[in-house]
């Protein structure tokens, strides 16, 4: 009893202002040994505020600590993983041009003879990834890896220094099914032993599976605390954002339109995937499902010109797509949002209605001169048009996960294509926004746009798509359509 009461954190009348804003108000935690807590909320409820002060990242205005009977007010990130919390941000912060083992015990790199012993350091790595189902090899660099690859060595980093609270913001948001049963399997081990998390999530189907207890944020307050992990989805969604959502997926027509891409015996000059073929008509939705390594991102970028194809051909309404030349693709009337928004789709420290306006210069232009004038004129309908808050001269830095997407698909679409590709298009967004997202893929279709979805969260996929066509190892295993498209079928072909 003595030791529970040790390792249990508790957070009371917690608060955080900035000038003009109250991020936090009066919020009460408990998190207990053993137990996966999870914290659920808006983009802009203080989940990450929250997650934050506990971590040291920032320091509360009001309220107090306690961490293993003691008062517990960290000034830095130091401070907390000294005492056993550690943060694992949703976004990676990781060095690329290292190697997988050496992120993994970077500034603790075991030495004999005074050099830096690699065996060692290979075994190390090697024990926390396996517990990850981490497929990789420790010596590549961590920048060739995927964004789910890199989400594991994050992960894995945090287990090295066996933190007693582990906070996990998005951890699944770039995983497949694998290795989210992988990363669960490891989380309900480190329970076993004592260990306690804070589970960060907007995929609402995980918290039945891994929460103990349920807090829901909203507007900085805690409107609700539930000591069981079974609350249904439609109860969470309302006490999220204070309104049911009645329908999160909407009833997008079946296509009665003639094909529009044609995609004929694709192959990657690395090897990622090969022989692919598949189509979409005018008016469709097609899924692309399949666990990580499928070869499903790359096959995207290669539609788009921005991979190497070795051999097949891609043609929109007929024309021909010359391989390799993304110019050639946006001209031809492909475009694709990306699923690293942050390091491909936005330059975040450029204002909202720069970066709308880059991809629609002659939009904006005027006598060959680009006029402030039109640029904000064509941010502002732009922002209309897809609900997006901020001010257009604000940084996209400044905006949620949800209004950052919006700002790169809208500056996307502003330019008309046929065909638009969406790799991981709510990627650690939450569920208002999220439903947003749908009704513009929804709005896209109805207006006889070629749809493209990939997606690691199989709902997703299953609740947009017409057909859904399955990789494994980069071959096309079929593509089903959207009546026998369960998640069963589809699994059953992805792990061929």
């Amino acid at each position: 009893m003595e030791t529970a009461v040790r390792s249990t954190l508790t957070l009371t009348g917690i608060g955080k202002e900035y000038p003009g804003t109250t991020a936090l108000s009066g919020v009460d935690l408990t998190v207990r040994p053993g137990e996966v807590t999870a914290l659920l909320g808006e983009n802009g409820a203080g989940k990450s505020t929250l997650s934050s002060i506990i971590a040291g990242v920032i320091q509360p205005t009001v309220g107090n600590m306690e961490w293993q009977g003691q008062t517990y007010a960290p000034s830095a990130p130091g401070d907390a993983i000294e005492a056993g919390i550690s943060l694992i941000h949703q976004e990676l912060r990781l060095l690329p041009d290292l190697s997988v083992e050496e992120n993994i015990l970077v500034g603790r790199w075991p030495t004999k003879r005074g050099l830096i012993d690699y065996p060692a350091m290979r075994s190390l790595a090697e024990a926390q990834l396996s517990r990850l189902g981490f497929k990789g090899r420790m010596d590549q660099s961590v920048g060739s890896l995927s964004v789910a690859g890199q989400q594991q060595v994050e992960i894995a980093k945090a287990l090295m220094i066996d933190a007693s609270v582990l906070i996990l913001d998005e951890p699944t948001a770039a995983l497949g099914q694998a290795e989210t049963d992988a990363l669960f399997e490891c989380i309900r081990s480190l329970k076993a032993q004592g260990h306690s998390f804070i589970y960060v999530s907007h995929r609402l189907s995980e918290i039945a599976q891994i929460a103990d207890r349920i807090v829901v944020l909203r507007d900085g307050r805690k409107i609700a605390e539930h000591d069981s992990g079974s609350i249904s989805e439609e109860q969470l969604v309302r006490e999220m954002v204070g309104r049911p959502v009645e329908r999160l997926f909407p009833e997008i027509p079946k296509s009665t339109g003639s094909e529009l891409l044609v995609v004929d015996g694709l192959s990657d000059k690395l090897g990622r995937f090969t022989d692919v073929s598949f189509s979409v008509r005018a008016g469709e939705v097609l899924g692309i499902a399949g666990i990580v390594g499928a070869g499903r991102t790359e096959l995207v970028r290669s539609v788009a010109g921005l991979e190497p194809r070795a051999s097949g051909r891609v043609t929109v309404a007929g024309t021909e797509i010359k391989p390799n030349r993304p110019a050639d693709a946006l001209k031809g009337g492909i475009v694709l949002i990306p699923e690293d928004r942050k390091q491909q789709g936005v330059d975040i420290s450029e204002t909202i209605e720069n970066n709308i306006a880059l991809p629609n210069l002659a939009r904006v232009r005027k006598a060959g001169f680009i006029t402030p004038r039109r640029v904000r004129k064509l941010a502002e309908e732009v922002a209309a048009k897809f609900t997006m808050k901020g001010n257009v001269a604000s940084p996209v830095g400044s905006l949620s996960g949800g209004n950052q997407q919006k700002v790169v698909i809208g500056k996307w679409l502003e330019t008309d294509p046929d065909v638009i590709l969406l790799d991981e298009p709510t990627r650690g967004i939450d569920v208002g926004a999220r439903a947003s997202i749908y009704e513009i893929i929804d709005t896209l279709a109805r207006a006889g746009k070629a749809v493209v979805v990939v997606s690691s969260d199989l709902d997703e996929v299953l609740g947009l798509a017409h057909r859904v066509l399955v990789l494994a190892k980069g071959r096309n295993q079929g593509i089903l359509p959207a009546d026998e498209a369960t998640p069963q079928r589809v699994m059953s072909l992805a792990v061929q």
